[in-house]
């Protein structure tokens, strides 16, 4: 095989144009496509760049051209040439190199390659498990190369734009202490340690916190955490966070910081001028009005609250979830007659049962009145009044849900985006963005019958609510927000609790004793003590901005070599066994494995 001896590259493939013709050239690549016209030979050569066509001509070199006889897909080529423009009849517009081609006075062919089991080429339509088992060769395709740029031109941006706004990358620590709450720990088994573990970060929140003490000021990093948790689209075992910390702040000012950012990022990589400031809505009127506390607000079908209209009627599936503590709400599907079929609306109902909803009721508007089920339950002026507070005029179609309010938010949040798909109402060149704040400061979980931090234990909670924390902590609210991409979360953060006494206190409204607080966050404790300066801070998921900036619908697609929903990388077969060496190495035993 041929190697590189005497040559160097000039010129990326891509990077040829009308401007070069006449100049010598070497480039290398793979060989992405081969035609044989029989005394000339074309084959495109592709690299990172692009792609340029290298001639090979019979008459002018015969030894050359029947070397490329040999060249199939994908072999790694270096061809030196002169630069040609092509006659016009040849001009290729789909390509930035059409007009123009290298014809080939040396060829080395460094590198064979068998048939590949993958296509290289834009938008494969090879099935997914097939593309990561050969990530590598998937990754060689043109479309993936400007995924994988785009991520690295987001970190670019990110880096530059906090970095000229005062703030220090800092690494933590990836082997940490296992600490309660938030999802379930990636545990590191200690060799020189018996029976102790570290645990691999889920963020880096405590050590950010900790370097606001240490007087570092302002904090960033572009870090990688880990979840042991069930997998989606969006979701992986390793993620990457965009991390930051500030010192003497309140919530304007990392939520200005943080506009500032994506203005940044809008108009580097799509071109596009962000509006700032970004909407603020509240936790409340985020469910109230969407059902969801990352709305998406690109299209209507927002949630109407009819409680007090129907808390009376004669339907008692109403007047139950009224009388229950919970609600009946509506979501009107303006001109949804003409587009949903009695069969579509049976499989809505089947939709939000997904959702712990019983059921759904519904209410076509006529021109000459209401048509549903559940007409007779209810009075002319229930229905009147019902068709007032849902703006309901002839062609639309009102749907119920009654239940716990939990369950209506829900149901009906997740109605409104399953109709908006249907309709293809979401748009992957609109971008929508706002903030959501005031979060609960608690979420109870009947799994472990208690209340849980909805964010994480050092959110600060709003300095009015501070006093319902040992009493009704359910009406807390906390000084966090998240930042929603067209319905996603792509960040959230808060400003955090810095003093010994309000951090106990939260300990407490989580059921720790004092004594388990310590043992766990002892170390974040006593550090409160040496002088702790206000401060407060967010992550964003990289993986997630990314694909959404891409336009993509999986993480998966932004990250170079992602794992799959059960955790494995199907390219190298990750997870794996290991010796028994090993094992007793670190002081470990495997029982009852199948």
């Amino acid at each position: 095989m041929e190697t590189l001896a005497g040559l160097k590259r000039t010129h990326k493939c891509g990077e040829l144009r009308k401007e070069n013709v006449g100049a010598e050239v070497t480039v290398m690549g793979w060989a992405h496509a081969y035609r044989n016209l029989g005394g000339v030979i074309f084959v495109y050569l592709r690299d990172r760049s692009g792609m340029v066509q290298l001639v090979f001509n019979e008459e002018q070199n015969k030894e050359i051209f029947e070397k490329a006889e040999t060249i199939r897909n994908e072999f790694v080529l270096a061809a030196v040439g002169e630069v040609v423009l092509r006659d016009a009849a040849a001009v290729n517009d789909k390509v930035p190199t059409g007009d123009i081609e290298i014809t080939v006075k040396e060829l080395r062919i460094l590198s064979k390659a068998e048939t590949p089991p993958i296509y290289i080429e834009e938008d494969s339509d090879v099935r997914e498990e097939v593309r990561l088992k050969y990530r590598y060769l998937d990754l060689r395709r043109p479309d993936m190369q400007r995924l994988i740029e785009l991520r690295h031109r987001v970190c670019k941006i990110v880096r530059d734009y906090y970095d000229k706004n005062g703030f220090l990358e800092i690494e933590t620590p990836m082997l940490t202490k296992s600490t309660p709450e938030g999802a379930r720990d990636y545990l590191v088994p200690s060799r020189v340690h018996p029976g102790h573990f570290y645990a691999l970060p889920q963020s880096p929140q405590l050590y950010k916190q900790l370097l606001m003490l240490s007087g570092m000021d302002r904090y960033l990093q572009i870090v990688k955490c880990f979840r042991d948790e069930d997998l989606r689209a969006d979701r992986q075992p390793e993620f990457t966070q965009i991390d930051l910390e500030m010192s003497f702040v309140n919530v304007d000012d990392v939520l200005e910081i943080n506009e500032g950012l994506m203005k940044v990022i809008f108009k580097e990589i799509l071109g596009i001028d962000l509006k700032t400031p970004f909407r603020r809505m509240t936790y409340q009127e985020a469910m109230d009005r969407f059902g969801s506390d990352k709305p998406d607000t690109r299209f209507g079908f927002e949630l109407v609250d009819l409680s007090d209209i129907v808390k009376d009627c004669g339907f008692k599936v109403f007047t139950d979830a009224v009388a229950g503590g919970g609600s009946v709400r509506a979501i009107n599907c303006k001109g949804g007659a003409a587009k949903l079929s009695r069969r579509d609306l049976d499989s809505l109902v089947d939709f939000v049962k997904i959702y712990k909803a019983k059921g759904m009721a519904w209410m076509t508007v006529e021109e000459e009145g209401i048509k549903s089920s559940i007409a007779k339950f209810l009075s002319e002026d229930e229905v009147k009044n019902i068709l007032a507070k849902t703006e309901a005029e002839a062609g639309d179609i009102i749907m119920f849900v009654a239940d716990k309010n939990s369950v209506v938010y829900d149901a009906l949040g997740n109605l409104r985006l399953e109709l908006a798909r249907r309709f293809d109402m979401l748009k992957k060149d609109e971008y929508d963005l706002l903030w959501v704040t005031e979060f609960p400061l608690f979420e109870y979980s009947e799994e472990e019958d208690r209340y849980v931090a909805k964010h994480h234990p050092f959110t600060m909670p709003m300095d009015e609510d501070i006093p319902l924390l040992s009493t009704e902590p359910e009406k807390v609210r906390a000084k966090a927000y998240d930042m929603i991409f067209n319905g996603n979360e792509v960040g959230g953060g808060s400003l955090r609790i810095f003093n010994t006494e309000l951090q106990q206190q939260m300990f407490e409204a989580l059921g720790f004793t004092k004594e388990e607080a310590w043992e766990q966050f002892g170390f974040l404790m006593n550090a409160f003590r040496y002088g702790t300066p206000p401060h407060g801070g967010m992550a964003y998921g990289l993986d997630r901005l990314v694909m959404l900036l891409a336009g993509r619908d999986s993480i998966r697609d932004v990250i170079a070599f992602p794992k799959v929903k059960d955790a494995s990388e199907l390219m190298t077969e990750t997870p794996g066994t290991v010796s028994a060496k090993q094992l007793e190495e670190l002081h470990l035993s495997l029982q009852n494995i199948d």
